[in-house]
């Protein structure tokens, strides 16, 4: 048996331990999946750290101004399994944090309280502020201004917006409308976890706070625009789907790859590949939606 290594050898082993869990954990704690493509991620990198540092000093300007934002726990052991900061072990853990916003929210709130899928975005939020009452704030910012009736009892928000980009797909791209059509395919079945979860656990980490940036500066049209560029984008390869069950498949991994990966790209793509999206589209399809919803009860 090899004699365990000392001094300067046991350093270097650690330092080789440490770089190869730093690997397999990205910045934000999740856990890199076995096949992830690191070649690919840093060759990424490389060109987007000095698009970070260039958002950095923009943030940090707008930040000194004005401020844009007035001030159930039995989903919190499923909350990021895969992310080591929200592990009972970890020191500080996150949970207890999480818990203590979604409590304050449900209290604040008390007409939406609590439903599954705000432990994820409020979840994202506690990364992306590493502050309790900030996450808060932001909370309340998304679900009480931006995306009103997502999470109420009867989420007609959310049922409304999914309608919304179904028509929004009639218009743009026609031949996937037909398919869906075709197989009695509900965009509820494809989308409802873009929508319910903001793309949180679907698209890369980076990608979605690049998302949440402009969902918080522009408003919610941005979901549409991300839904449709992510459609637009893999459209011969979703109409090649034969069944329903290859519809679902295929809309999961167009979720997937280097298109989204490379977040700064996809975000220019976002705003050029939809076309013209206007917020008075957005509202007058809203508003004919909701209509035929509480028509049908």
């Amino acid at each position: 048996m090899d004699p365990a290594p000392r001094g300067a050898d046991a350093r270097e082993t650690f330092r080789g331990a440490y770089r190869s869990l730093c690997r397999r954990i990205d910045p934000y704690g999740f856990e890199r999946p076995e096949d992830f493509d690191y070649a690919a991620y840093e060759e990424f990198l490389s060109t987007y750290l000095v698009i970070l540092t260039r958002r950095a000093i923009k943030w940090s300007k707008l930040l000194k101004g004005s401020s844009g934002v007035q001030r159930s726990g039995t989903d919190m052991n499923r909350t990021f399994p895969d992310n080591v900061k929200f592990r009972k072990n970890a020191d500080p853990c996150l949970q207890k944090t999480l818990y203590n916003i979604l409590l304050a929210y449900g209290r604040h709130n008390e007409g939406v309280g609590y439903c599954q899928g705000m432990n994820f975005i409020a979840g994202y939020l506690l990364l992306a502020t590493k502050s309790e009452e900030e996450s808060f704030w932001l909370l309340d910012a998304l679900l009480g201004r931006i995306l009103p009736d997502y999470y109420g009892p009867a989420m007609l928000g959310l049922k409304t917006d999914q309608e919304v980009l179904g028509e929004l797909v009639k218009t743009k791209l026609p031949a996937v409308a037909a398919l869906m059509d075709g197989h009695g395919v509900l965009w509820t079945l494809v989308v409802s976890r873009w929508f319910i979860c903001l793309f949180v656990d679907i698209l890369p980490v980076e990608t979605v706070f690049r998302i949440w940036d402009c969902l918080f500066n522009e408003g919610s049209k941005i979901i549409f625009r991300v839904a449709l560029t992510l459609i637009k984008q893999h459209q011969g390869f979703i109409l090649e789907a034969t069944s329903v069950v290859d519809i679902c498949e295929r809309f999961k991994e167009i979720t997937r790859g280097s298109l989204v990966t490379d977040c700064h790209t996809f975000m220019q793509k976002i705003f050029s590949e939809p076309g013209s999206l206007s917020m008075a589209t957005i509202t007058r399809l809203r508003e004919s939606c909701r209509a035929k919803l509480l028509a049908q009860g």
